[in-house]
């Protein structure tokens, strides 16, 4: 039996699923080494090792589809790639070249090809980049020898019940991260931050956290793992900040606004800005954009009802399905973000 029609992919959760393969490559003596394809799932690491003990350790999410076509897509590879080298930078880690982040996704995708998910399944290939610092180190310091390495797994439509509003809520009790801190680099230890909080709002029925921003308490910042976008006077309104991590799906998403002739601010929001809002989304790779029917601020006990009727505004499903059929090869790549995996 082919191995592609073992798999359920109508019941396949958003979580992790064994790939055959994942690659491996090694920063040693100051140089890059030979990519290495592996079968382990495990690592041997040093226990003093510096991503265990200082945190040297950066990731980066990006999917793999096959499209309309028949052909498999990955999407904004080298986004992904420019990203991971400034979280290196920010880390002080050894920054990937993008030919070895671009060789080793490509190959990755294609040495597990039938865990990329037929077209109109809802379903596609996660692809995960990851580098972590290898030297062991009981003082505070950087390491000398890094590993890079790219891991597969097929993800179930974020969606399971299909693309609805959600609600989710504002705390001032938690911060994600400090003022001109890690915030804008993609690190687990920023969401390792966020976990307690998201718990507490899992717990009483909400699906993220909008955050603050860390110092004033005053402007939205982000949702945790996902940015977040809001439509207010027919204008899509982001938050600028330093302490959020640039979403290569909210940069996506602002460029086909653009096009839709939508004027576009990255800027400063303030909590009150919300009452205007006719639109929001907690927006990334996972999902593109999660519709926000409510946002309760569990402080102060005010309730913003963004939409009324509990369903996905014009905008928000709009960019939704435009940035899906680019991804799907439904509709023309005008930007060239898709690299096709030959």
């Amino acid at each position: 039996m082919n191995k592609q029609t073992e798999i359920d992919w109508s019941n396949l959760p958003f979580g992790y699923y064994p790939a055959d393969y994942n690659l491996r490559c090694y920063y040693r003596n100051g140089k890059w080494g030979e990519i290495e394809v592996s079968s382990e799932e495990t690592l041997n690491i040093h226990i003093a090792a510096t991503t265990l003990h200082y945190g040297q350790e950066i990731f980066e999410g990006l999917k793999a589809f096959r499209g309309a076509d028949g052909k498999i897509r990955i999407f904004r590879l080298e986004e992904n790639a420019r990203r991971l080298r400034e979280s290196a930078e920010g880390l002080l880690m050894e920054p990937v070249p993008e030919d070895l982040f671009r060789e080793m996704c490509i190959r990755a995708v294609k040495l597990n090809e039938y865990l990329v998910p037929p077209y109109g399944s809802g379903a596609s290939l996660y692809i995960r980049p990851l580098e972590i610092g290898l030297t062991p180190r009981i003082g505070v310091k950087t390491a000398d020898e890094y590993l890079f390495m790219v891991m597969v797994t097929p993800v179930g439509p974020y969606f399971k019940t299909g693309f609805g509003c959600t609600d989710i809520c504002i705390t001032r009790q938690f911060d994600r991260v400090a003022p001109r801190g890690t915030g804008r680099f993609k690190c687990g230890g920023n969401y390792a931050a966020a976990l307690k909080a998201s718990e507490m709002a899992h717990d009483k029925g909400y699906s993220a956290v909008l955050f603050l921003d860390p110092m004033e308490k005053k402007y939205l910042d982000e949702c945790g793992p996902a940015n977040f976008f809001a439509v207010k006077d027919g204008k899509y309104i982001t938050p600028k900040s330093d302490s959020i991590l640039q979403s290569i799906t909210n940069m996506s998403l602002q460029t086909l606004a653009k096009d839709m002739g939508l004027e576009v601010e990255c800027r400063h929001i303030t909590v009150d800005e919300l009452e205007e809002c006719t639109e929001a989304a907690a927006i990334g790779t996972a999902a593109v954009a999660s519709p926000i029917g409510e946002i309760d601020d569990l402080d102060t006990g005010k309730k913003y009802i963004i939409a009324k009727d509990r369903k996905p505004g014009p905008i928000t499903t709009a960019l939704y399905n435009k940035l899906n059929d680019i991804r799907y090869g439904v509709e023309p790549d005008t930007y060239g973000w898709n690299t096709i995996v030959e």
